[in-house]
């Protein structure tokens, strides 16, 4: 076989293996656009559900959604940049560190189930935080850390070492260098880790499951220590939970998470294009 026949052969290979993937995908999201968006509306969006959530909307859980992303950005951003600045900037390269990084990496992949049954036992039990936003915002910014500390880095570690070593030539701090040189240029990966980690933060329902979410409140939280309803959890107990439910409320639901998490991505990948398109190198 010809060198350009093994190239043809690859392509074609590759492009079928794409198609399985990327086909089932936007049939299940063209699935869920054709059933829900006739149920979308400035109603649905920010009336209560009513009538044993069987009409109405899904406002309080839309909000709880946004509240408890709030949340987790305060907790993950600068804790997950910060180390990550550490271990890119000023940890040695030794054994400890490379534990450390390797606890990270599996840290990412553990089911978020685990992270809402660590939730429940230190913040809603043993801190006596009880179900809660805060309890769920911290377990939720916990379960996104990993993330934003392994791009994070990736993305410092991408910026050129000559950067750095020109800078501090020029008489500058290495605190002054990394605020000045490697920051600014390693924020469109920071970014985007960020934003990607909020989105899972979103569409997550084990670890509100067990931390803050509500399965219903008629009144909005008043503070940080109050239940909330969660667009996830809301969307698993009209499914399962309420007989008689439409499906046009059901599939509304799910395309309102599915756009949630869907403008986080685009987001994400907006601020990554813009950024290098001004980049320098």
């Amino acid at each position: 076989m010809s060198r350009q026949q093994s190239n043809r052969l690859a392509k074609a290979i590759i492009t079928i293996v794409s198609a399985m993937v990327i086909i089932p995908i936007v049939f299940v999201i063209l699935f869920v656009v054709y059933n829900g968006i006739g149920a979308l509306s400035w109603e649905f969006l920010t009336a209560p559900p009513t009538n044993g959530m069987r009409e109405g909307g899904i406002g309080p859980a839309l909000l709880g959604t946004v509240i408890l992303t709030f949340v987790v950005a305060i907790v993950a951003m600068p804790f997950g940049i910060a180390a990550a600045i550490y271990l890119a900037e000023y940890a040695k390269d030794n054994r400890l560190t490379r534990w450390v990084r390797l606890a990270i990496v599996n840290l990412a992949g553990i089911p978020s189930v685990v992270y809402g049954l660590f939730g429940l036992g230190v913040f809603v039990l043993f801190l006596g935080f009880g179900t809660s936003i805060i309890a769920g915002g911290l377990t939720l910014g916990l379960m996104t850390l990993p993330v934003v500390i392994s791009t994070s880095e990736e993305a410092i570690l991408a910026v050129p070492q000559h950067f750095r070593t020109v800078s501090l030539s020029l008489g500058a701090t290495k605190w002054q260098t990394i605020r000045h040189q490697v920051l600014p240029h390693a924020l469109p990966g920071i970014l985007t880790g960020v934003i990607l980690g909020l989105g899972r933060a979103a569409g997550e329902t084990a670890p509100i499951l067990f931390t803050v979410a509500a399965f219903y409140l008629p009144e909005l939280p008043k503070s940080i220590f109050d239940q909330t309803m969660a667009l996830p959890y809301h969307l698993y107990v009209i499914s399962t939970q309420v007989p008689g439910m439409p499906l046009t409320i059901q599939y509304g639901t799910a395309l309102v998470l599915l756009l949630i998490v869907l403008s986080f991505t685009l987001i994400a990948t907006l601020v990554r294009t813009n950024m290098r398109r001004r980049r320098e190198w």
